[in-house]
């Protein structure tokens, strides 16, 4: 066996060299791509999961995702439909910012409310556009509850229209301005930020509360020459309080909708019917079926004072302010001897604790000014009515129209209330 040379020698260990080192670079590119292979499975979700027993279990896709399968089988250029989200019955819009109403926000120079207020706050234009001023969230609350229109609505903050029902929000125009804005034209002393503008109610029209619908009474109130508007809004509310059934108001009388009216009556314009500007021909229609008409006159025993003194004794004296203001009794003594007086009326007088509510009764309050007219007086006549007297002590200046009416509707309250409790107490006798 020859052994080998030098040469043969080195080439040998060069070969064992190169093979040493060929399957290095293999061994790292072999790692690498399974390294990658295991990163790549635990980015993917699994769909079936297999226990050791062999039962698998299908795993449901995750919320807003759906399976590949029913990816694929959508177009390509079909866009992915995103799943509807439903609204439970109990989560639907209610409150005010759910509801979709938006305000204005008045700008410097904004003209609206001046040149709102200067009609509303004018007789002649409230009555050609038909228009009111309600000012304070309870009279605008009464009125929306009644069913009074609302137009348009100027406030400061919105929380007090927050207040008011949504429902009754929608289509009205809704203005923010400033506080001093609306200060400005306030008759409150304490304004209270918010106006509203409504279109004049009609009585026929108006819900007025359950309540007062059920103690209504057969009694009427028919203001004469009313022009003072706190006697007015006194008198309204008093006859809310007694539960007339509806108040007349004769030309020459303030009116109802005046804003002093609205703010001393108190909200009894939307639980009482009012029928306003009527003329004594037409006011008939709206008395109810055999009413009477009794007039409030201080001045009625001033003949028979000069009769008997027991009149004066009891302090039925008419004040001399008062006998001023009855004209046609001093022109009654002014006649010659063979003149006619069958133009004057001839109204029985009584005192007003006497009974004068046995059929349904109608009561004339005059204005202090001009007193109550020859054509109330009339009327009471042709009804079979009376003068109702309420004595005062000698003296004493008369009590103005709203003491006057407030004790004459609550005196007929108490009576018809006094014959209901006979009436019923000789049924159970029956």
């Amino acid at each position: 066996m020859t052994q080998p040379t030098g040469r043969g020698k080195m080439a040998a260990r060069l070969r064992g060299l190169v093979w040493a080192s060929r399957p290095l670079l293999p061994v790292v590119q072999t790692w690498d791509l399974h390294a990658r292979r295991w990163v790549r499975a635990l980015r993917r979700s699994p769909v079936r999961v297999v226990s050791p027993s062999g039962q698998g279990v299908e795993r449901k896709p995750g919320p807003g995702k759906q399976p590949r399968r029913a990816a694929a089988e959508t177009g390509p250029h079909e866009p992915r439909r995103k799943p509807s989200l439903q609204v439970p019955p109990s989560q639907k819009p209610c409150t005010w910012e759910d509801s979709g109403l938006r305000y204005d926000k008045a700008l410097p120079g904004d003209r609206r409310l001046s040149s709102v207020m200067t009609i509303v706050k004018s007789r002649p234009f409230r009555e050609k556009h038909g228009k009111i001023l309600l000012e304070g969230r309870r009279l605008i609350a009464d009125a929306l509850k009644a069913g009074a229109v609302p137009k348009i609505f100027f406030f400061s903050r919105l929380e007090y229209l927050k207040e008011l029902p949504i429902d009754k929000l929608k289509g009205v125009s809704l203005i923010k301005v400033k506080f001093e804005d609306i200060k400005d034209w306030s008759d409150l002393v304490t304004p209270q930020g918010i106006m509203g503008i409504f279109a004049k109610p009609d009585h026929v029209k108006m819900t007025y509360p359950e309540t007062q619908l059920r103690h209504l009474l057969p009694l009427l109130l028919i203001c004469d020459n009313l022009r003072d508007p706190g006697n007015l809004g006194t008198i309204l509310r008093s006859a809310a309080g007694a539960g007339c059934s509806k108040v007349l108001l004769t030309k020459g009388c303030v009116d109802a909708w005046e804003p002093k009216v609205l703010r001393a009556a108190m909200g009894a314009h939307f639980q009482v019917p009012i029928i306003n500007n009527l003329d004594w021909e037409t006011l008939p229609n709206y008395l109810p079926t055999d009413t009477r008409v009794y007039v409030a006159d201080n001045c009625g025993l001033y003949a028979q004072a000069h009769m008997s003194n027991k009149a004066s004794d009891y302090g039925w004296v008419c004040d001399q302010q008062l006998l001023k203001l009855h004209k046609y009794e001093e022109e009654e003594e002014d006649l010659e001897p063979g003149a006619s007086k069958a133009w004057l009326p001839e109204v029985e007088v009584q005192s007003y604790d006497l009974d004068w509510t046995e059929a349904p009764a109608a009561v004339v309050i005059g204005g202090e000014t001009h007193g109550v007219s020859l054509e109330s007086l009339q009327l009471a006549e042709s009804t079979g009515g009376k003068r109702l007297l309420i004595p005062v002590v000698p003296g004493v200046d008369s009590l103005n129209s709203a003491m006057a009416a407030s004790i004459l509707l609550f005196e007929g309250k108490r009576q018809l209330r006094v014959r209901a409790e006979h009436v019923s107490r000789d049924r159970s006798y029956h």
